[in-house]
């Protein structure tokens, strides 16, 4: 018998993080990637330049809406792809599109103590004009990797643009 609700009460404590994915903004017509940088109140990587993302939320699983039954098992396909293209809307005004491409993964615990798990993509941009969201960045930029590294990026940022151009380019 399928769930009849999302719930967290018969999950092993030690077996829970938060899922975050992220994707690198690939712009075909000036090889350049999307950089965000990130406000000074953030808890996370306060003023690094970032690329969007987000959380999985508990609303991304609408257990009456899923795309489809696998047996008693409830599927939500798309779900990553999903998520970033809806952060990228929400951060920075821009659509997105596939193919996606796979950069690396990575896990790690938050200075509040929160566990994540992150995984990373890249994706074409599709249209738009990049418009911040409210109190989350103060600026933007399209960089390529060589113009990456001269930026306060978080870790990894210059690396991750760099795939993402040998991955779409």
């Amino acid at each position: 018998m399928p769930a009849s609700e999302i719930s967290l009460d018969k999950a092993k404590n030690d077996k829970l993080f938060y899922f975050v994915a992220n994707v690198v903004v690939y712009r075909e017509s000036d090889r350049r990637c999307l950089l965000l940088k990130r406000s000074e109140t953030e808890k996370v990587h306060p003023g690094k330049y970032a690329v969007p993302g987000g959380k999985l939320e508990w609303k991304d699983l609408d257990i009456s809406h899923p795309t489809r039954m696998n047996g008693d098992v409830i599927d939500f396909e798309d779900a990553l792809e999903d998520l970033l293209k809806r952060e990228t809307r929400e951060e920075a005004g821009i659509e997105i599109c596939g193919p996606y491409a796979y950069i690396n993964s990575v896990a790690y615990i938050r200075p509040d103590g929160i566990p994540v798990v992150m995984v990373k993509l890249a994706a074409r941009y599709l249209s738009g004009e990049v418009k911040l969201e409210s109190g989350s960045f103060s600026g933007s930029i399209w960089a390529n990797a060589d113009e990456a590294i001269s930026l306060p990026c978080i870790s990894g940022i210059p690396d991750e643009i760099k795939k993402t151009m040998e991955l779409m380019g």
